[in-house]
């Protein structure tokens, strides 16, 4: 190791101690891309459960991917395995209630994290989800990430998968994602009466060396933890020395999150920034290219994947300092909704998943030129710009808005 990068862990590791996150060693994490590889894995792990599985999702799709996860679902309940089940009562309003009860009457325990509640109400709780994506089996193994329980390839005949990661983590760390799964549960359960009583704890309490990387696992709620995810982003960011590659399917960040980026760049560091392509949501997508302006005036490099839809929500920075999680870069999940993310202080595995990003970038990935970029129609800016200003009303009616502070329009 480097002195650099011995200067930057140590100065990472004080700056996240001092904010009551501590990273745990002894860890293997897996990088998993897409469904393709996600889904087989999550199923082999629950033909494997012995004693219990929690799953947390904000979408569950009862679509072939969906009847596949609740099979193996219901293989684990006939072997006795205890199986508790979250889901985001929004991401997944079109879940058929029938469906629901069925899983019930078949032993999976179900809960519905806030039950939709009309889009026409300006309620402060219509907006607080449950948008994390975690999946832990008898304290061996825990995935986590940004991937749904839905076909991810849209339609039949798609030929290319939503992109997306998630990690499968084995080692010590898995302990502290399973009790934050066990403690979410258990409060949804107490407070909507579906209180299923928990086994007795019949599992091996020591949690074995399974590699040497350092991990923490970061969440986000109203409460306690409300900035540790966005905190340990601008952490790295702060120290980073050579490079920062950063995939997010929704990117809106306040002013805290761009000067980052903004700082780094002018201190020399490679920033590069693969970003949504296709339309999903339309105002978020033309809100965010608001920002396109002021980001490559910095010189920070911009790019946008349409091959697909991104999905993904991770980054690396300067080799050797990694995230994967559920958290978007916007003021819903950095604001408002409940999320869970892993940051990875491990050389081989940041290498791993930048060489990945690269590639992806280089095959697929379309540039955004400040040159064409600012020769772009006024229609189009004003569309951007409107967009941009209505997502800060939605905000700012919430009450859930920081000081405006745009950037410089372009």
């Amino acid at each position: 190791m480097s002195l650099g990068q011995q200067q930057f862990r140590k100065i990472y590791l004080e700056a996240m101690a001092s904010r009551g996150c501590s990273f745990v060693s002894g860890n293997r994490l897996t990088l998993l891309q897409n469904g393709d590889q996600y889904f087989p894995a999550i199923e082999a792990s629950f033909d494997r459960a012995k004693f219990e599985i929690y799953l947390e999702t904000y979408i569950f799709a009862y679509d072939a991917t969906g009847q596949r996860i609740v099979a193996a679902l219901k293989r684990a309940v006939a072997r006795g395995v205890k199986v508790y089940m979250l889901i985001d009562g929004y991401g997944s309003k079109e879940l058929p209630g029938s469906v629901i009860e069925q899983m019930r009457h078949d032993g999976l325990n179900v809960i519905i994290y806030r039950p939709k509640i009309s889009p026409w109400t300006f309620r402060r709780n219509r907006l607080r989800r449950m948008h994390r994506k975690i999946v832990v089996v008898d304290r061996e193994i825990a995935f986590v990430g940004g991937i749904n329980i839905i076909n991810d390839r849209e339609n039949e005949g798609v030929l290319f998968s939503r992109y997306d990661y998630a990690v499968a983590v084995e080692g010590p760390i898995v302990d502290e994602i399973r009790r934050s799964c066990k403690q979410l549960w258990s409060k949804r359960a107490w407070r909507f009466f579906r209180h299923s009583p928990l086994r007795p704890e019949v599992l091996p309490v020591s949690r074995p060396s399974f590699g040497a990387m350092s991990v923490a696992f970061l969440t986000r709620d109203n409460l306690h933890h409300r900035r540790d995810i966005e905190m340990a982003y601008l952490d790295a960011f702060g120290n980073a020395q050579s490079e920062i590659i950063l995939a997010n399917a929704y990117f809106l960040p306040g002013r805290d999150f761009r000067q980052a980026l903004i700082g780094a760049a002018k201190r020399g560091v490679k920033v590069v920034l693969l970003l949504q392509g296709k339309v999903e949501y339309f105002l978020q997508h033309y809100a965010s290219r608001a920002l396109y302006g002021s980001l490559l005036d910095a010189g920070i490099e911009i790019y946008e994947y349409p091959k697909s839809f991104l999905h993904a929500k991770v980054a690396v920075v300067d080799m050797q300092w990694a995230t994967v999680g559920s958290s978007n870069i916007d003021p819903f999940s950095l604001l408002l909704s409940r999320e869970a993310n892993v940051v990875v202080l491990d050389d081989a595995f940041s290498i791993n998943l930048a060489l990945n990003l690269k590639k992806t970038i280089q095959d697929d990935g379309q540039k955004i030129l400040s040159d064409h970029w600012k020769e772009q129609s006024y229609s189009l800016r004003f569309v951007s710009w409107i967009c941009y200003g209505l997502m800060r009303l939605m905000m700012g009616i919430s009450g859930y808005a920081r000081s405006p502070s745009p950037p410089k329009k372009r």
